[in-house]
């Protein structure tokens, strides 16, 4: 489906209509677990992650103004669900007395390099969050949700050039995070 019938089916729904929610949420599941895959080194993590962000998109389309494109508003709640999953995996693994995250059923299309190097990132970001939050929005919506700095700036609503400065702060605090793991 195309951005502009994605963008009148999630204004239907943002309206109201039942259907179109319907109609929108099977359109975007795949995307939506394939954007959680790119953050969570686990299948069935990410399909957990999916399933959040799904009912976050059922619960929350009466907010969508349309100001920016559902994707970039879409990307958005991806990327916050995909971290608060993440965070939820990692709360439960300290509760049951694990140091790290345990990783079960590794996704065999991952290398244990790609999923190490995703949980690293994860954990980056959380420490930037507590550090400077304003700078995780951009880089997350840059870096792995692949937006253009136009639509970020549109949807944070602030100028481009700030997003290029944050988005520059934030890869040089977190791969200061990321040196200081090794």
């Amino acid at each position: 489906m195309r951005d502009d019938q994605l963008d009148e089916l999630a204004r239907r729904a943002a309206a109201g209509d039942r259907a179109a929610l319907e109609m929108l949420l099977a359109e975007i599941r795949p995307t939506v677990l394939r954007r959680c895959a790119r953050f969570l080194p686990c299948y069935q993590d990410a399909e957990e992650a999916c399933q959040d962000v799904l009912l976050q998109v059922a619960r929350a389309i009466g907010g969508f103004e349309g100001r920016s494109k559902f994707s970039t508003w879409l990307y958005v709640i991806i990327a916050n669900g995909s971290r608060q999953t993440y965070r939820t995996l990692k709360r439960r693994a300290a509760e049951q007395g694990y140091d790290e995250m345990p990783v079960d059923v590794p996704d065999a299309r991952t290398t244990s390099v790609i999923a190490g190097s995703r949980l690293d990132l994860l954990d980056a970001l959380e420490k930037l969050e507590a550090a400077k939050a304003d700078l995780v929005a951009p880089m997350v919506l840059r870096d792995i949700c692949q937006l253009e700095y136009k639509e970020i700036a549109t949807h944070l609503a602030i100028p481009e050039g700030t997003v290029k400065s944050r988005i520059h702060q934030a890869r040089a605090q977190v791969r200061q995070y990321l040196l200081a793991e090794f």
